[in-house]
């Protein structure tokens, strides 16, 4: 199972290096990251998406906690957030689908950011299953070069899983088509 940690850590040089080092060392892939400061100055906010089942993110945790800088690890998995990530493509668009392609674009929501004889650069912003939703659909046009950011992700202050709401309304919508 994939688990989302949010760690804040001290804005200090060399903090990035050694929790990589510390995944490295126990042989812990890290699929996405992404880093920014935080809402405190000198502090900074890393999301990381990692591959394990609980009892190796709970030792992986209580690993980041002995590292200096580090002030606090949160598992998010579980937890209501909102996620997001950026995603920039290049696809191939000749004047024979470019229309295809902007409209394929559209329906994801994404903008169109460079515009080439022969391509389209589109700029994506959502949860990581558009991202990966986007690039199937376009990958028949030819995807050139694909660049993300890596998922960001807050919890929600309201508590609101919208995970469970889109469930639920798929199960109601269900019931109403019986009539």
């Amino acid at each position: 199972m994939k688990h989302t940690l949010s760690v804040l850590v001290e804005d200090e040089a060399g903090v990035l290096t050694r929790i990589a080092g510390l995944f490295a060392r126990r042989g812990f892939n890290i699929e996405s990251l992404a880093v920014g400061p935080a809402e405190q100055l000198g502090i900074s906010r890393i999301t990381m998406v990692v591959p394990g089942d609980d009892q190796i993110i709970e030792q992986l945790t209580k690993q980041l906690y002995k590292l200096i800088n580090v002030l606090k690890v949160q598992d998010i998995t579980e937890v209501p957030c909102v996620e997001r990530e950026l995603m920039l493509m290049k696809v191939n668009a000749s004047s024979a689908n470019r229309s295809e392609v902007l409209e394929l674009a559209q329906i994801f929501r994404a903008r169109v950011v460079d515009v080439a004889e022969d391509s389209l650069t589109l700029e994506v912003v959502g949860d990581p299953g558009k991202m990966v939703a986007i690039v199937q659909v376009l990958n028949k046009f030819g995807l050139r070069e694909i660049a993300r950011t890596g998922k960001v992700a807050l919890t929600r202050e309201s508590g609101v899983n919208t995970e469970f709401l889109k469930l639920l309304e798929s199960k109601v919508e269900g019931l109403g088509t019986r009539g």
